[in-house]
């Protein structure tokens, strides 16, 4: 899922391109995309692009008559700018199997595909500040925050450093990927609860969440300089990554191999030496078969391999 370094740069790359431009049509290719009825998605048409927002991990185009276009990418949902020669120009099909709807302008057209079977990507079409207030996660937005904002909705609940980190009720932006990285950086378990941290621990995370973002943020806005993000690379594995998707790859601090946890569709990875001490956690779906026999420790581990 796009996530806030992610998002961030798509906004930039929308900014430069359809700020102040006039939405002439709106094609909407599959029916699952569009959730909301009042206004019907169709009054968008017509309309200048007055804004563009990012709410969370969202995306909002702030249109003329106090009208907002709100989409939520989930976890495949990409985007893709087709620039055309001018206006006399055919506009270009929406994408077979994966293409979601088309954004025309005079200029060009934005696409929006999901290269998945479950179509989880939204289109809401909403009427005023009030109706977008729903749309706004209520986490905390680290670079509008402090340190002891930090600390207070972290000691809200007691949850998993990794389960708060990714909750978009405590916090704005983070998902999977950057959860991953943010925790190898503040050298914390996954696993640690949320009320067991010291208030050093606390705020080495606060500077490991607000670096980690704003690192990636950077990096990402040099890489896609004056071009916007291509098909795949807006993704949630980077090959300069330290930990996330790098399950078995020695860690960049350490060199040791990194470790996992998985449950559902989601995958938590780690560094056994720089984050628990040289514990293994125990990943759900091997130690409910393996009971005693899974290993403890990181030299348990490589002993047995």
């Amino acid at each position: 899922m796009p996530e806030l370094p992610d998002v961030t740069i798509y906004l930039e790359a929308l900014r430069a391109r359809i700020l102040g431009r006039t939405l002439e049509r709106l094609r909407i290719a599959s029916p699952f995309l569009v959730r909301s009825v009042d206004p019907p998605v169709f009054r968008a048409e017509g309309r200048r692009v007055a804004g563009l927002l990012r709410l969370g991990k969202r995306i909002a185009f702030a249109l003329d008559g106090d009208l907002f276009l709100v989409l939520h990418l989930m976890i495949a949902g990409r985007l893709r700018w087709d620039e055309r020669a001018g206006p006399a120009a055919k506009r270009p099909a929406i994408p077979g199997k994966i293409g979601l709807a088309a954004f025309d302008f005079e200029h060009g057209t934005l696409f929006l595909t999901e290269a998945s079977s479950k179509k989880r990507a939204s289109l809401y079409l909403v009427q005023g500040e009030e109706q977008l207030a729903y749309h706004r996660p209520p986490g905390l937005e680290l670079f509008e925050a402090d340190a002891r904002a930090f600390a207070e909705v972290l000691a809200r609940e007691n949850h998993t450093l990794k389960r708060a980190l990714t909750d978009p009720r405590l916090f704005s932006g983070i998902g999977n990927a950057y959860g991953d990285e943010i925790l190898h950086a503040a050298g914390l378990s996954p696993v640690r609860q949320t009320k067991t941290l010291k208030p050093g621990e606390i705020e080495r995370l606060f500077e490991a969440a607000r670096g980690t973002l704003a690192r990636w943020t950077e990096k990402l806005r040099a890489d896609f300089a004056g071009r916007f993000p291509g098909a795949g690379e807006i993704t949630a594995f980077r090959p300069d990554f330290a930990v996330h998707g790098k399950y078995g790859k020695p860690c960049p601090a350490c060199g040791t191999k990194v470790q996992r946890i998985r449950y559902a569709e989601n995958e938590t990875n780690y560094c056994p030496r720089c984050q628990t001490g040289g514990k293994l956690l125990a990943d759900r779906s091997l130690s409910r078969l393996l009971k005693s026999d899974w290993p403890k420790t990181v030299e348990e581990l490589e002993e047995r391999r």
